[in-house]
């Protein structure tokens, strides 16, 4: 897991909602989802909570290649 995943799952402890919210949006299944388990009982949101950051990790890759020059055409930092 990457350190954002950590925090996320930090703050999941003290309101389980809030990591659902950043990892799959406010508009969501999931998010509403989690607010009826928080309403039902905190142990149910918080397992949730930690089941959608595990399911949905941080992608730490980039596509950053290299600085592109100025006034040229550039495909992901390739110049052409």
């Amino acid at each position: 897991m990457h350190a954002r995943d950590w925090l996320l799952a930090f703050i999941g402890i003290f309101l389980p909602f809030v990591p659902v919210a950043l990892k799959r949006g406010i508009c969501s299944a999931d998010f509403w989802i989690n607010i009826a388990l928080c309403l039902l009982g905190f142990i149910p949101a918080l397992i949730h909570c930690w089941y959608i950051i595990s399911c949905y990790p941080h992608d730490s890759s980039s596509r950053y290649q290299g600085v592109t020059l100025p006034g040229r055409e550039s495909n992901y930092g390739s110049v052409v």
